[in-house]
């Protein structure tokens, strides 16, 4: 019997390769079976651990600038072997990085993003993969270009600062400077919203409010992207509002496709390739996933979304171990899960199961063993 082992992590309890190192060892004891180990991620919290357990890279330090342009140190992943570099843009460019007075994505860049894209390509990066979860920004990539070369300049023919707020004022594009090693390196982007770059369900509309922008800046804000979209389209000769995901992280979707000829894909189709995914799961009997919480928004790109998509076209039994589970038995059917199982079914409360994830999570592995073995 063949076993795949391909969680995610469970938020604030257990990483995917903990939970692998849990549940290997009683399948192997108990059903004599080969398990193969293949935690996943989908680009959020976590994803470097995990890119970093197939890559064996090195983490690279360096000095960048943060949104509000200050020197920061900040870190992406760099694998000497394959030349692929992982970069989060939230290490640069994150809402993370700010105190709460300084989060307003009018006056945000991505300027740091580009100083990292520009560090592993001194590296030796031909592959990039860059992550763009948990932005401070809105100035659609113009500060990530600005910092591989681009320069934006207004009806006076003078450059803008690269923010979100100069987006209404710019004319047109100079790329006369623009390192051009860019043209030879492989961009592929994490990217797991759909939204487009403007309108309602636009960059500004949807995410600025929660990176502090009030309702006048984002109307305002609203209005640069819908302006400099077609700069972007006259320079590029593409229709960026058409782009699926080009509102993602304040427009780097958009941005990321035009300054860096990058391909947006889901998260977990990235961690899936990196994983070499599909080729292990060859002749496999099941796959065992799991995630912190399973409801309506597994579907929506989530990692469990990733497996069951593969599973089905191997025709692969799934089993889902989870924190807890939050549809019904008729929904998970549906969904294409064969046996499922919750830590908080076995646990007293949330505490006790955030405190004995281990305990009970072996519990569940025997108790799915025991049904194999029936």
């Amino acid at each position: 019997m063949k076993i795949i082992l391909a969680p995610d992590k469970y938020k604030e309890s257990l990483t995917g390769l903990e939970f692998c190192n849990i549940v290997a060892p009683i399948l192997r004891s108990s059903l004599h079976a080969e398990v193969v180990i293949v935690p996943l991620a989908d680009g959020g919290d976590g994803t470097i651990e995990v890119v970093n357990y197939y890559l064996k890279g090195e983490v690279i330090q360096v000095n960048v600038t943060n949104p509000i342009f200050k020197t920061i140190e900040a870190t992406f992943l760099y694998a000497e072997a394959s030349k692929i570099a992982f970069i989060e843009m939230a290490e640069a460019s994150g809402m993370k990085l700010l105190q709460p007075a300084d989060q307003n994505c009018m006056h945000t860049t991505t300027f740091g993003t580009g100083e990292l894209i520009l560090k592993a390509i001194d590296k030796g990066a031909q592959h990039i993969i860059l992550g763009i979860g948990g932005s401070a920004t809105n100035d659609c990539g113009i500060g990530m270009a600005n910092a591989l070369g681009y320069r934006f300049l207004n009806k006076d023919n003078n450059e803008v600062k690269p923010i979100g707020s100069a987006l209404i004022t710019i004319c047109k594009i100079d790329d006369t400077l623009v390192d051009k090693r860019l043209k030879s390196i492989k961009f592929q982007i994490a990217c797991d919203v759909t939204n487009p770059l403007y309108g309602p369900n636009g960059a500004a509309h949807i995410y600025a409010k929660q990176k502090g922008a009030t309702e006048a800046d984002i109307n305002y804000l609203d209005t640069g992207l819908r302006n400099f979209s077609k700069v972007l389209d006259d320079h590029f000769n593409f229709t960026a509002q058409e782009i699926e995901g080009a509102g993602a992280a304040g427009g780097m979707g958009a941005g990321a496709i035009a300054f860096l000829n990058g391909e947006l894909l889901p998260g977990i189709d990235v961690i899936k390739q990196i994983a070499d995914f599909n080729t292990k799961i060859k002749n496999a009997d099941w796959i065992i996933t799991g995630e912190g919480k399973l409801d309506h928004q597994t579907l929506s790109g989530k990692t469990l979304s990733g497996v069951l998509t593969s599973a089905k076209k191997n025709k692969i039994k799934v089993a889902a171990f989870c924190g807890s589970i939050d549809v019904t038995p008729v929904e998970l059917n549906e969904m294409g899960i064969a046996y499922s199982d919750a830590i908080i079914t076995k646990a007293k409360n949330l505490e006790d199961a955030l405190s004995n994830t281990t305990i009970y999570l072996k519990q569940i592995t025997n108790e799915f063993s025991d049904f194999l073995n029936q």
